[in-house]
């Protein structure tokens, strides 16, 4: 018989995660799977429960006054600090950016906390310090407000980052994976996978024949001209931990409908296919840091892809399927060849440590 879990003597409440079956956190715990939403849903949002963690969102929208603000946070831990295309310090203004753009918010102030392991260089601290201030004057938002710690050498991974953020919501819609509704057009931004890739060649020292770059990039710009374009949009995720199938499988659960996918209509470049084909990866759960996806009213997918791609150097924005109240809850997808299978989650993440 498994011993039963340990009470918390402070609230007299045993502790919700399987103990028995996880006596410590793993590093899938933090992969965007199975395990991490175990964990939040088990763990934080039990303890923590209110009605804005219930919508199960990028960040929490509230109304102080007149008028509505989201709010975000998000932590970097990757590794390598530097890679094809971006950095740590770019990547956290990116990330939270990002997020309150999720929101269907415009970015307005960002606050910068900096965990530094002692040894770190300080040319390498100055050249992520200038990163991020160029990333945010891309993204047009202001560094406000901070904290900086030190740890002992060989106790922090050279430096973690975390940012927060605020932002205003100037339309009168609501965003989250409770608004979508049957017959909904599921679009994505771009092609998928190239940040995991990118961060697997520089991490596990791979060359491939074409260089591929991360594709960490603010989408703000995009989802915002998507509302101020008339498009009743109804849900927005961006694609990072877990990829493009563990976004469709959260919302999928939360909005209980059925969200069905072509696979031939999912963007994979050439070079990220074959490089997953090698590795073993599959692009639907590998992370990006610069893709989203927009559920849309249908006949408004149109409108949305002219104004998706209008915004996209690539111009590579598709319409990959329909929200559908068939086998409500589940992600489905009909592949290449024609066959239908369940997308689900990893438990874990295919690539750890990759924002």
């Amino acid at each position: 018989m498994n011993p039963s879990p340990k009470p918390d003597l402070a609230s007299g409440l045993a502790c919700p995660i399987p103990i028995s079956e996880y006596p410590q956190v793993q590093l899938a715990h933090g992969g965007g799977g199975k395990l991490m939403h175990q964990l939040i849903q088990k763990m934080f949002v039990s303890a923590f429960n209110n009605p804005q963690l219930q919508i199960q969102h990028d960040g929490a929208v509230f109304s102080p006054g007149k008028g509505r603000l989201a709010f975000s946070t998000d932590s970097y831990v990757i590794k390598p600090l530097f890679f094809p295309g971006g950095d740590i310090g770019s990547l956290a203004v990116h990330g939270t950016v990002n997020d309150l753009a999720m929101c269907g918010a415009r970015p307005l102030y960002l606050s910068a906390g900096f965990i530094i392991e002692e040894g770190l260089a300080m040319e390498t601290l100055w050249q992520i310090v200038q990163s991020m201030q160029r990333a945010a004057e891309n993204c047009r938002v202001q560094i406000v407000t901070g904290d900086t710690k030190v740890v002992d050498r060989g106790k922090g991974d050279g430096i973690f980052i975390n940012t927060a953020g605020v932002g205003i919501i100037e339309h009168e819609g609501e965003i989250s994976p409770q608004q979508v509704q049957k017959g909904d057009a599921i679009l994505l931004s771009g092609d998928l996978g190239r940040h995991g890739i990118a961060i697997m060649a520089v991490r596990e020292g791979l060359e491939f024949e074409t260089a591929i770059e991360s594709d960490s990039a603010p989408v703000a710009e995009a989802a915002l001209a998507l509302l101020n374009g008339g498009v009743e949009v109804h849900c927005l995720r961006d694609l990072t931990r877990g990829g493009l199938a563990s976004a469709l499988v959260e919302i999928a659960d939360s909005s209980e409908l059925n969200l069905h996918v072509q696979e031939s209509a999912i963007p994979v470049r050439e070079d990220v296919q074959g490089a997953c084909e090698i590795l073993g990866f599959d692009p639907l759960y590998v992370a990006n840091e610069g893709r989203f996806i927009a559920i849309v009213k249908a006949s408004h997918a149109e409108k949305a892809l002219k104004i998706l791609n209008s915004h996209a150097a690539d111009k590579n924005a598709a319409l990959i399927g329909q929200a559908r109240d068939e086998s409500p809850g589940l992600v489905t997808m009909t592949g290449k060849i024609g066959a239908r299978r369940i997308v689900d989650m990893f438990s874990g993440e295919q690539l750890p440590r990759i924002c």
